[in-house]
């Protein structure tokens, strides 16, 4: 997998591109990465990082539908989680955004963590996995739960009930 990070360029032309927050240019835009990216035929994971860029990229990803034949993972950390500082994407309007995806595509979606060394970090609570449950159980696409690896071992007991809820439901570290 070939991972991007995508946001609405922050200027005109207003296009999605390659670029994490709080840089908001880039030199390389999602339609030609999306084209590189097709051509070596790896699977591809797009990481969200604005709400303004889904709906934009979506046109673009379902113009190529037809040309991958590799693995296409939808990625976005849409609600709050142990540490996080950064504001999730709102849910319901993630998933309004990429509600056309082929069926296809996996949904990759996470929590907004952070990790401090050498300090007592707290793991996913259980209302983090019934809230992250709740979003999930009326979804039609499989989706997979990426997670931060320091944070299973106090978040064993939540992650695996989050997981036995749907046979649609993995996760990754």
């Amino acid at each position: 997998m070939i991972e991007a990070d995508i946001i609405l360029r922050g200027h005109d032309p207003k296009e999605p591109i390659m670029a994490h927050p709080p840089e908001i240019d880039s030199d390389i835009t999602l339609r030609e990465w999306l084209q590189d990216v097709t051509a070596c035929g790896k699977g591809m994971k797009l990481d969200f990082k604005s709400l303004e860029a889904v709906a934009p990229s979506m046109l673009l990803l379902e113009k190529m539908w037809g040309e991958l034949s590799q693995p296409v993972w939808i990625n976005a950390d849409i609600l709050p989680g142990p540490g996080g500082q950064t504001t999730p994407l709102e849910p319901q309007a993630f998933l309004a955004a990429v509600g056309t995806l082929s069926s296809g595509a996996v949904l990759s979606l996470g929590w907004t963590t952070g990790w401090t060394a050498d300090a007592d970090n707290p793991g996913y609570s259980w209302d983090m996995v019934r809230d992250m449950e709740k979003v999930c159980s009326v979804l039609k696409h499989p989706v997979t739960f990426p997670v931060r690896a320091a944070l299973l071992p106090q978040s064993f007991s939540q992650l695996k009930w989050l997981l036995q809820q749907s046979h649609r439901f993995v996760q990754i570290l």
